[in-house]
């Protein structure tokens, strides 16, 4: 058994092995581990990988240079936008876990373990350290990645096992001088594709409040808002990909950023709902996704226009499949590899855009136009010439 799951065991695998590596978000876990492993005798190499929404290096290199780490940002914007969100968009997963909200640590815990796993065999490595708990689906989504990736060395999450409080670690945190603030209410997790909490404030389904702070894209904010096009934004695909916004053509990093920036300051793109653990206890949580919104609405959209009702009933179970698989920690299983298969097929005919009208709260389609498109646009003319048509018969 190589998986690690308690404290004690990073004290095992620090006299096997003189160099682990621990991923590192800057937050209260991960920094947390970060001291837990500064009084052991091992050398440690803190990961933090960046998938489009920023990272603070002053920061992250005062905590790591504080606790004796080695620092590495990694940016894979790009890899996740073409191995994760595209497919997400294009899965309408359904990329919505439950049809309640976007999934998202599914989409990016894959691309940050394949990056932990490269960077670890560079180094030489002989552990990789991950922060999920045990009532963060998380876990058993780093731990499946790492273990099919073939990854000879200990690996796992010493908080599994090891249930340390919130409020411990900001207690201890405190004692070194490096208690974050910011970090005690909720636990988050971002990318360009969706900012999530939970945990702290939110952990009672029955009794939480939603600190309005909470929120960066979300935030109402006239001044960012697109009034310069009557508060209209039209979304352009071609052949799947979103390429333009406004007829401004874009690359999908910057046209997400815009979307989260622009149609998030109309207050649009908030989600709450339950998501379950492997046992199938339910925990709350929160995100913010006004890109994801508008890009899965909009395809949708346009995927209705131009593909047959059958073809989209069968598509939709196939959606289904590759939105589970990837929230169970199955990334590119066969059965994803399939379903995915299937819903690529699909793509060449998803060319269009789709125009919306901003308020608060709101993004109500007002134009559909698609390249090769099933509806009618006149349906009194079609009356007339389905009736001429259907009636050439005659009774016998």
């Amino acid at each position: 058994m190589r998986k690690i799951r308690s404290i004690q065991d990073l004290s095992f695998v620090a006299d096997q092995t003189d160099h682990a590596l621990t991923l590192f978000s800057g937050g209260l876990d991960s920094t947390y581990i970060l001291k837990v492993l500064s009084t052991m005798n091992i050398k440690v190499t803190a990961l933090a990988v960046d998938l489009g929404d920023g990272i603070d290096r002053a920061r992250l290199q005062s905590i790591t240079e504080h606790y004796g780490a080695d620092l590495i940002i990694e940016n894979a914007t790009e890899q996740f936008i073409e191995s994760a969100v595209i497919p997400a968009i294009q899965a309408q997963a359904q990329a919505m876990y439950m049809n309640m909200y976007p999934v998202s640590s599914s989409l990016s815990r894959p691309v940050i373990a394949r990056i932990a796993v490269k960077t670890a065999a560079k180094l030489g490595c002989g552990a990789i350290v991950h922060t999920a708990n045990q009532s963060q689906n998380s876990l058993r989504r780093l731990n499946g990645a790492i273990k099919h990736s073939g990854y000879r060395g200990f690996y796992g999450s010493p908080y599994e096992y090891s249930a340390i409080t919130r409020t411990e670690k900001a207690s201890q945190l405190s004692i070194s001088c490096m208690q974050d603030q910011r970090q005690g209410d909720v636990s988050s997790d971002s990318n360009l594709w969706c900012r999530e909490y939970e945990s702290g404030v939110l952990d009672n389904p029955e009794d939480f409040m939603i600190p309005e702070s909470l929120f960066l894209w979300s935030q109402e904010n006239p001044s960012k808002q697109i009034s310069e096009a009557s508060h209209q934004v039209r979304i352009t695909f071609r052949e799947g990909i979103p390429v333009s916004v406004n007829e401004q053509p874009m690359p999908v990093a910057e046209l997400i950023k815009f979307l989260n920036t622009r149609v998030g300051a109309y207050k649009i793109g908030r989600y709450l709902g339950l998501e379950h653990l492997d046992q199938d206890e339910k925990v709350l949580e929160i995100r913010e996704a006004p890109a994801a919104r508008m890009l899965m609405e909009a395809y949708k959209h346009l995927e209705m226009a131009a593909l047959p009702t059958g073809y989209l009933n069968y598509k939709n179970q196939q959606e289904q499949i590759w939105t589970m698989e990837a929230v169970e920690g199955r990334w590119g299983s066969p059965l994803q590899q399939a379903s995915r298969a299937f819903i690529q097929s699909s793509t060449e005919k998803v060319s269009g855009s789709v125009t919306y009208k901003l308020e608060k709260g709101m993004a109500t389609a007002v134009s559909i136009v698609a390249r090769e498109a099933l509806y009618l646009t006149d349906r009194d003319l079609w009356e007339v010439q389905a009736a001429r048509e259907r009636s050439q018969r005659t009774l016998s």
